[in-house]
This record gives C-alpha cells, structure tokens and sequence, in this order.
C-alpha cells in the first residue's frame, strides 16, 4: 500500500497503510495528552528568539529574524508540501472506495442486483461528500504551495475544512453498521465478496498505472484513523507561522474546532479501532517496544521490537522518499504460545557471535567526539545550518554504528515451529526485562494462530502509531537544552540487601549508559549462604555522559551444566532482582555520599553513592607529606628508597603475577575500596608487614592500588612538559616518523619515570598473554592505564555556564583519553625498545627522520 513519504502527514494524518490493526486501550492522543509538540501559547509557535517575537521595532528586524523568519517559511511551505502529498493518497483511497459504487447501483435496479440501494447508501455511507471535500481542499492548496512566498495564506483552508467536520461525524456515526452491512453482504454474495477484496487504489498522482490492492474494510477504516488524528499537522503548522502573520488565528480557530470535535468521538473509536484489530472479544494492546540487533546469518542488524498481549513482533524500520517518515518491514513473528527462549545445551554449538574488537568501537567513538566538538565549533562560529547538518549526518551514521557493533550477550527466542532468533544485547537488565515481560503475559495466552498477510501488514503499520520508543537512541537525538548525562567518577557503596526467602549465595552487578547503550561496570563477591547479604564494598565507575545506575542481584548456582541448559544457556546465574536510580546532576553536585534505598521484586538494596566530575577527579594533587608515596614525585620516592623502580610497584605487580594473571578483568574490576585505602595508608607508612597484608587481600584492591599510586603522581609518568608531545607524535600517519620521535620522546623522560614504565609495561605484556582466560587484551589494559599515566597536571577550570559548553568541554576530555590510550597501546604493541643507555647510540633517533 503506498503511503506519502512525508513525517507531517495530511490535515488528519496519514493513515497507517492498511489502517490500524492495533491499539492500546487508550484514547488516540490528544495535545493535552501529552504530544511532544503541542503547545498553543504564541511563544512556542515559530522557531524565533524573544525579540523577534515582539521586542523589536518591525521595521528594523535584525538579521538573525529575518533568518528565523525564513526559516519558518521554508517549515511552513515544506509541513504543507507534505500535507499535498498525503491528501493525494487519501484522495487515491476515497476514489477506490467510489470505483464500485456506481457499477453497483446500476446493478441495484436490474433483475440480478448484486446489493440493494439501501444496502449501497449503509456501506458507502458520505464517502462521496468526503471525496469532494478533500478534492476542493487540495485543489484550493496546491496552486498556494507552488506560488510559495512569506505572505502566503493558507489559514482559510484549513478553518473551511475544520467547519467540514460534522461529515465525518456523520460517517463515524454510520461506521459499524457499515462494517456489519458489508460483513453480511460478502458473506451472502461471492461476486461482492470478490469485489470487496479487491479494490484498486492509485500509488501516486504520477504513477496512474500503478495500483495496490485493498480491502473493503481496510479503506473504510481510513477516514476514521483520519480523523482520530486531525489536530497534529495543524500544530505543525501553528508552531513555524509567528503570531503576527494572517494564517495564525485562522489555524488556532481550526485547531480549536479539530479538537473539540476530536475529543467528543474519542470515546466512541477507540473500541472499534480495537475491534479491528483481532477476532471479536480479544484486544490486542502494545506491551513493549525497544530496538535491537538481531544477528541474522552471522550480521548484525537493527531491528524495532514489538511486544503485543499476544505475539512478538520483529520489524525493520525503512525510511519513506519524503525523508523523515517511518515506515515497518514485518521480519518475522511469533505468537507468543509458541515462544519459548532457546535452550543450547553446551555440547552444541550456539550462533557465532561476531565481536567486535575494542580498538574498533574505540575508534568510533573517537569519531563521536571528534564530531561533537565540529557541531559545537561550527556553532560557535555562527556558520550555516547546511554545514552543521553534514556533521549531525555524519554523528548520526557513527552513533548508529556505536550502536550495532557493541552488544554481544545472546538472547534467543525460539518458536515452537522449529525457527530460532538470536538477539544481541549489551545488558543483562534488559534481557531480563523482556524475558520477564513475555513470561507474565504468557501466562495469559492459550490458543496459537497465524495472521494473514493483511493482518500482518496492518499490524505493522499500526506501529508507526503505537510505538513508545521512537527513535534510535542516540545523543544527536537530544534536544540542545538536554542535559549531556555525567562525565567523571561515580564511587558506589553496596551496602546489603533484605528480602530474600531462603538462603543462597549472592551478588550484584553494576550497569551505567554510555554512548546510547548500558555497560556492565562492576560486581561485588559472592556473598555465601545467606539471606541478609552484608557486601559493604565500594567501587569506583568512570562515567561517559551517563544517567543512570543500574543494579542487578543474582543468585549463584554452581550446578553449572544442567542449569545452562534450563536457563536458555544464557546465564547460569538466576536473576532475584533488579533496579534503577536516576542520576540526577542536582543531587550529585555537592560531592557528599547520597545514601539510596533501591526496591526490586521484595527486595530492597542498601547503597551510597557519591559523583566526582571530570574537572575535579582529573586533577593530580600533591601530597602534603613527603614521607609517604602516594602524592610525592616518583624520583623523590625511589631516591629515599635507593631503587630503580618505587617498592609500592613492585609488590604490587610481584602480588598480581603470582596469583592474578588469570583473574577475569584483572585492572578492570574495581577493587573494594576500604581495601585499597588500608593498603595506601601502609604503603605510606612504609609498613613492612604489607607484604603479609596484601597475600590476604582480593587480588582486585592490589591491583586498584597499584592504579591509585599512578593516578596520585603530582605530575604524570610521561611528565606534563612531554606530554603535548606524545599527543602529537601519536597523531603522525608515517609509520617511521612516528616510531621515531615516540621512542625518542620516551627515552627522553626521567630516568625513574623511565625504568618504572618499562617495568610495568612487561608486566602488562605479560597480562596480555594470559588474555583468552583474563579477558585483558592489550587494547583493554592500555584503556584502563593510559590517562592514569599520561593524563596531565589540571589547572583549575570554572564550570561550564550551560549544556552546550558542558558537552563541547567533555567531547574535548573524551578526545584527550582517546589519545592517552593510543600511546600507551603504541608501546604496548611494539615488539623491542632499545635499553635507556643505548638512546644517544640508537639510528632511530636521527634528527633526519
């Protein structure tokens, strides 16, 4: 069914295709429901700053109206050009419903009729006088639009038609005696059951040959989704037409008029939209909907997911000619009596899933911010809209990009007729989410049935409607005034939890957003035998524009195989409970210890948590006392203690290769943090009981230590004077040069600082060998280490004065750890650095290169 390519759809809304199958037992929205952009007040009409709405002398506009101004033209024209397109196929529907109406009544007074005239006037009940309204409509509109000026009025159409209105009372009214007329006549008449299903509406005005087929029922149903809808494009149109123009007060009467009678027939459609939907007695309503990556013959795509009372829907989301309009492909679906979620046992082989190596997710988001930062430079500088679009383009293809590449934790769905769907999915929160959504509504589900290819191409048309998430979500979907989310550290105290009915062994986990999709950051040991588990450990998460924490509770089994099996052989671990709490930057700010309660399923979890912005958490800061390590310059340390390399580095890399290079995220995992505050205070009072400390400690506080010592260096490991250095050395593109002056410049720090990295750079090789057990690629160690040993002195900075500033100043941090990484993973990855005392001698150091 061909359907206008435009978002604004016609005056009462494009109909959704085959009209709409599906509803959610509430009324169609209204404005004062909540549409994202109903607002009649003059203020929120055009696009326009405050004094070109008025605080400026008309005659002395200053440029950036008249630019407002335009551009509120060019909106205007352009919300009509679509309503053009849209009444074209509203009027291709109409005729096809007008098409055998005269043939019939020709029939109605021969010998043979095929209806009675009475059983004509019930079913095509005011489709004629429609017909002729919307032609005389687009007829008085079309020639308006194509002699296009600022002054151009339009707002006569529009309060003419909204006077039309009691004609579609009249046809809502006669609605379902004309669906159960039709309904007895085809069942009564072969030869008008055939006509019935076969109606023919033109494509487009252009395309006069080409034509789909309908049903009876799918064409009389549009002018009821019509005007369920009548109020949206006339807020389109009110919103970019400022106060003083002619058109304003002619719109608000229509809108006035479109409403009321909007709000007066909800009540009387929104059962028989429902009725459309599925067999008489049941009511099909939209539970859920979220996209996905579905992993499709080792691909991965997007998908828009759709769960109904009844059946899980997949769709693919396809953008109409028009640009913005969204449109579904039926992918598949499963009614959810068949659905079951795949059992794999461990002897079989689950779908490859194709990962996607850090460096490459790394570099995308490098492209993010590097984009950012464009957008808000091109901003800055007042230039053009086109130019600022090509980034927004360009931001929006890496963001979706971001998105596709990074989940890789399966949940597959299987239909009892033999087929099986893997998703991809970065949270296990959500993945419980859903797997919880479809249990409970299973539990109301007793008969399978498949729909035809008509009940399935209205289904999927109704959820351009029905959808409660729509659009892919990424930040260039934000509006500028929305808050970026939170850059810095986030310290979490898991406390305890309540509300367990036995005892069993538990833990959490900890999830935050980063770039559109949610992280595993975090999760506290095993808390055995218990139904009171009393974890108290704190842990540190870094944030990338986050807004929320997540937590997740889960029960340990250890009968691994056989369990894997019954739980999809996704987790073995069962899920008790889960949780969210907002990050709000209000609260937060004070940097004190936010105590929270979070309730999930019955039981309740015990946190604090306390945010450090990245302004503050990036400074180094000296220590007051010089007998210590932590804070006190590295060559100061080793001169005291007559070494090479400080003592704190080299028990602590001694602890970790003796029993943490098989340690699944060894660096990564947070250490608790009253573990590695015990340890700092005895490394600075050089205790020389620490050795025995640390062989009693979690393998994750020493190796937290060991990062919190680097972190504290007044100045860092790579120095602040050669730091803009390496910064640009790693940005050459000839391999040589490159090569050259980064050994060059690393050969030329301090010797301390030199002989200490190196030291830890074959420590962190070494880790990197152990990576199919540690999971640490090189890559991932050189994210964790290369801002704590590169990141410079901060000096101090005010806070950003509004969202946009804050945005342009973390794209720039972002940038930078970008960069610390790319450094530190150049050394990683070289195979031999010449010794310190063979720099003066080495050929890679010519000042030729």
């Amino acid at each position: 069914m061909a359907q206008s390519g435009n978002p604004l759809d016609a005056l009462f809304g494009t109909p959704p295709g085959l009209g709409c199958a599906v509803d959610r037992t509430e009324e169609p929205r209204r404005p004062q429901d909540g549409l994202p952009y109903v607002d009649d007040s003059p203020a929120s009409s055009p696009r326009l700053g405050s004094k070109a709405r008025g605080g400026r002398d008309a005659a002395e506009p200053s440029r950036a109206s008249e630019l407002d101004l335009e551009k509120g033209s060019e909106m205007r024209k352009w919300v009509l050009s679509g309503i053009l397109a849209s009444e074209e196929t509203y009027l291709s529907h109409l005729e096809a419903l007008l098409l055998p109406m005269k043939p019939l009544k020709a029939a109605a007074t021969t010998s043979q009729p095929v209806l009675t005239s009475q059983q004509i006037e019930t079913i095509f009940f005011k489709v004629p006088e429609l017909y002729e309204i919307h032609r005389d409509f687009y007829d008085g509109l079309l020639p308006r639009v194509q002699q296009w000026g600022h002054q151009q009025r339009v707002g006569d159409l529009f309060q003419k038609l909204a006077s039309q209105l009691g004609v579609y009372r009249a046809f809502v009214d006669n609605y379902e005696v004309a669906m159960e007329t039709a309904e007895k006549c085809c069942q009564a008449n072969a030869q008008f059951a055939e006509i019935s299903e076969n109606l023919r509406a033109r494509s487009n005005k252009e395309a006069k040959d080409q034509t789909t087929k309908n049903s009876l029922e799918t064409l009389l149903y549009k002018p009821v989704d019509r005007v369920t809808r009548s109020t949206l494009v006339l807020h389109d149109l009110l919103k970019h037409t400022p106060p003083s123009h002619p058109d304003h007060p002619l719109l608000q009467d229509a809108l006035r008029i479109s409403q009321n009678f909007l709000s007066s027939i909800n009540e009387e459609i929104t059962p028989r939209r429902q009725s459309m939907t599925v067999k008489k007695g049941e009511h099909r309503q939209l539970l859920k909907d979220s996209f996905m990556v579905e992993l499709v013959e080792g691909a991965r795509k997007l998908r828009h997911v759709f769960l109904f009372t009844d059946l899980l829907l997949c769709t693919k989301l396809k953008k109409q000619s028009g640009g913005k309009t969204q449109q579904y492909d039926c992918k598949w679906y499963i009614p959810l009596t068949d659905l079951s979620f795949q059992t794999v046992d461990e002897s079989e082989a689950a779908p490859n899933i194709p990962l996607v190596l850090d460096e490459e997710l790394d570099a995308m988001k490098i492209k993010i911010s590097q984009i950012k930062s464009d957008i808000q430079r091109e901003k800055r500088a007042n230039k053009g809209s086109k130019a600022i679009e090509r980034l927004k383009k360009k931001l929006s293809e890496q963001e979706s990009l971001l998105l596709l590449m990074s989940p890789n934790m399966a949940f597959r769905v299987h239909s009892r007729h033999g087929k099986s769907y893997t998703f991809l999915i970065s949270s296990d929160y959500e993945r419980a989410e859903w797997r919880e959504n479809i249990r409970e509504q299973q539990k109301k589900c007793f008969k399978s049935f498949s729909l035809t290819s008509v009940e399935l191409q209205m289904l999927t048309n109704s959820c351009v409607k029905l959808q409660t998430v729509h659009s892919i979500p990424l930040t260039i979907n934000k509006e500028d005034d929305e808050s970026p989310g939170l850059y810095g550290f986030l310290n979490v105290i898991v406390h305890s939890a309540t509300g367990f009915k036995q005892s069993s062994s538990l833990y959490c986990t900890l999830e935050v957003d980063s770039f559109g999709y949610f992280v595993n950051k975090a999760k506290t040991r095993v808390y055995r035998d218990t139904a009171e588990p009393n974890w108290n450990e704190e842990f540190e998460i870094e944030l990338e524009g986050s807004q929320t924490l997540r937590i997740l509770c889960y029960e340990k089994r250890y009968r691994k195989a056989r369990l894997a099996k019954e739980d999809g052989g996704e987790s073995a671990d069962r899920i008790a409970g889960k949780g969210q709490v907002q990050l709000d930057p209000q609260t937060l700010q004070d940097r004190d210890w936010q105590r929270t309660v979070i309730a999930m399923n019955g039981i309740e979890v015990k946190l604090s948590i306390k945010f450090t912005s990245r302004e503050f958490s990036l400074k180094r800061m000296p220590s007051r006392k010089q007998t210590g390590v932590f804070g006190v310059k590295i060559a100061v340390v080793t001169k005291r203690e007559r070494s090479k390399v400080p003592y704190i580095v080299r028990q602590c890399v001694e602890e970790i290769e003796r029993r943490g290079m098989e340690e699944v995220g060894i660096y990564r995992v947070s250490g608790v943090a009253t573990d590695i505050q015990a340890l700092k205070a005895a490394f600075d009072v050089n205790n020389k009981d620490v050795s025995v400390m640390m062989s009693e400690m979690d393998v994750n506080a020493i190796a937290g230590t060991l990062k919190l010592y680097f972190r504290e260096l007044p100045e860092p490991l790579f120095t602040d004077e050669f730091y803009p250095n390496f910064a640009e050395g790693i940005a050459l593109s000839d391999p040589v040069a490159k090569e050259s002056c980064m050994l060059n410049l690393l050969l030329s720090l301090p010797e301390a600082n030199l002989l200490t990295f190196l030291f830890l750079l074959d420590h962190l090789k070494r880790v990197a060998e152990k990576e199919t057990v540690n999971k640490m690629s090189l890559h991932n160690l050189a994210t964790v280490f290369g801002p704590t040993l590169l990141r410079p002195s901060e000096k101090e900075n005010k806070p950003p004065a509004n969202p946009s500033q804050a945005i342009s100043m973390t794209d720039s941090w972002s940038l930078e750890v970008m960069s610390q990484v790319q450094v530190l993973l150049y050394f990683l990855q070289l195979e031999a650095i010449p010794a310190p005392d063979s720099r003066r001698q080495s050929v890679l150091f010519s000042t030729e290169v």
